[in-house]
């Protein structure tokens, strides 16, 4: 055992010295941190917002946000557009076009109906098809079960018509 490894490596004046220095470091990093953090956390909403807008639309991501304006909710907000859009979104490794087809299974998974109709209209801008979109619900329906397909359907088919219109005879 190599004395870094002994319990006596973290006593008596070298490890004090070592502490120390540690510490030190720590309170210029905590000193700095603190805007540093808060810089970081202002560029990943910016990000965040611009990529949630683009998704969503600017109507929708107005009524969220002035929704919660003034409310506990507003730092909800805040925190979503920040991690979940800016952080998220954001990452490579899969397009938006994928992102879009995955949360339209996860949202039908957990119900979520509300979040649902704002991601088919995303996922549409994204590139979806109503195809794509409605066979993503028929293939969830086999995991999540029929009745929380049935109710994401209902959902989706009004946003698509809302959307494309109604869908056409010969599909």
């Amino acid at each position: 055992m190599k004395s870094t490894e002994s319990p006596a490596h973290y006593s008596g004046t070298k490890c004090s010295q070592e502490l120390l220095r540690r510490m030190s470091l720590m309170g210029d990093v905590q000193n700095n941190s603190q805007s540093d953090l808060q810089a970081a956390h202002d560029a990943r909403y910016e990000a965040g917002i611009r990529v949630r807008r683009e998704v969503m639309g600017d109507e929708f991501v107005d009524a969220a946000l002035s929704r919660n304006a003034g409310s506990d909710g507003e730092e909800l907000q805040r925190h979503i557009t920040a991690t979940v859009w800016g952080s998220v979104w954001t990452r490579e490794g899969l397009s938006r076009r994928d992102r879009s087809l995955l949360n339209i299974g996860m949202l039908v998974a957990l119900r979520a109906t509300e979040e649902l109709r704002g991601h088919v209209k995303g996922a549409l801008a994204n590139g979806l098809t109503r195809e794509e979109i409605t066979e993503a619900i028929v293939h969830a329906s086999g995991y999540c079960g029929a009745p929380a397909a049935l109710a994401a359907m209902k959902v989706a088919q009004q946003v698509l018509v809302e959307e494309l219109g109604s869908k056409p005879e010969d599909e």
